[in-house]
């Protein structure tokens, strides 16, 4: 995260002595990305983060690739997923390289009986139906239809749904969630030509604390293995905490597009970035207005990154038979563009109401069996039909 955010109480200076009103201390803790040489934050709990009464037998999660090597344009239906009660259990990996995993979920149920740590991966959650509360440590955040809510990596979580109908695209990251460094000055700050700006983010709010005892169930993943442990306190105990290392999230809705005169290439709409890939936002936007100019996007080749696009609402002006929740891939190798007769009905739009999740990756994508059960076996034909 680029600025400084706190919560709650918290002692005048860093590593010094922070009593309870019984006179015992609290337990500090820090939480920090890249050993101790990047961004952190300074937590105060109740208890010892470390009182663990039991663990489990761990579960394998490892995905599984049906297709390691592809070559073929292809698109698979999340909506097709079947809906499940269960949060973890509904999260379903679709592709994966060493770098990322893109899942589907579709939860009908908050998780009231347990909480989830990711310890591999920063997670970047983005909300397509349904509404809630993220609860973390830090504080909660409300989510609604078109948030990304961006989870750093060893964030115990709870997610409670307001809805039953619930539809996520979830991106595990192995490598730090970041806003674009060309967003950015050399103090971290946004600069006034990035399409977003901290004023649009979500930050965590109404800290509670719990101080309870007890049993409680937290689900860590690690190593493509979750692993149930049990702690003898509420994860959520924490009095206060300051720094930089925090979970937030951000609207699609609040990303300000940039035009120009002639058609833009697709990294004028990245929101955020990792390790060898990149995340962007295509969102409501005027056209190009240049007198000639030609709307529809040209053809171009993946030459060193796949192309994941994830299809959110709206009318897309380059594809025909686009249905929510598809998810397009475009393997590096060969090109693509936009479908027959799309790039002549293009010209002389003013505006385009389409709006979707793009990922891009610089190593391909495999693609599991739960991706091929929802696709689309023709669409490679598609621009021919």
């Amino acid at each position: 995260m680029p600025f400084y955010h706190k919560l709650g109480q918290i002692p005048s200076k860093r590593h010094v002595q922070f009593r309870k009103p019984d006179g015992s201390l609290y337990a500090e803790e820090l939480v920090s990305t890249e050993g101790f040489s990047s961004v952190y934050s300074l937590v105060y709990h109740c208890h010892p983060p470390t009182l663990v009464k039991a663990i489990g037998e761990p579960i394998d999660v490892t995905p599984k690739a049906a297709i390691s090597k592809n070559l073929q344009n292809r698109s698979f239906q999340t909506f097709k997923t079947k809906p499940e009660a269960d949060y973890l259990q509904s999260r379903k990996i679709l592709l994966f390289n060493k770098d990322l995993y893109v899942c589907a979920a579709a939860p009908q149920n908050s998780m009231t009986d347990y909480f989830f740590k990711n310890s591999d991966a920063d997670e970047i959650i983005f909300v397509h139906e349904g509404t809630g509360v993220l609860k973390t440590v830090f504080g909660s955040i409300a989510f609604e239809y078109g948030d990304y809510l961006v989870i750093p990596r060893g964030t115990i979580y709870q997610l409670t749904f307001h809805t039953t109908e619930n539809r996520l695209m979830i991106t595990e990251s192995f490598s730090p969630i970041k806003p674009p460094k060309r967003y950015l000055n050399s103090f971290g700050q946004f600069l006034e030509h990035s399409p977003y700006c901290e004023r649009d983010l979500k930050l965590p709010e109404n800290l509670e604390t719990h101080d309870e005892i007890g049993e409680f169930k937290v689900m860590i993943k690690k190593q493509d293995m979750i692993y149930p442990y049990t702690y003898m306190n509420h994860p959520f105990d924490a009095i206060g905490w300051d720094g930089y290392q925090y979970p937030y999230g951000f609207s699609i809705h609040n990303y300000e597009p940039i035009t120009g005169r002639v058609h833009m290439p697709p990294p004028i709409h990245q929101t955020f970035e990792g390790h060898n890939f990149v995340v962007c936002s295509f969102v409501p936007r005027m056209y190009d207005y240049h007198p000639l100019s030609i709307p529809a996007p040209y053809h171009h080749s993946n030459v060193d990154s796949d192309e994941l696009l994830y299809y959110v609402d709206g009318d897309f002006m380059s594809r025909k038979h686009v249905e929510r929740g598809m998810i397009s891939l475009h393997p590096k190798g060969i090109p693509h563009g936009p479908h027959p007769g799309t790039v002549e009905k293009s010209i002389g739009a003013k505006e385009t109401k389409e709006l979707a999740v793009m990922i891009d990756p610089f190593y391909p994508l495999a693609i599991t069996a739960e991706a091929i059960s929802l696709e689309d076996p023709g669409y490679y034909l598609s621009w021919v039909q």
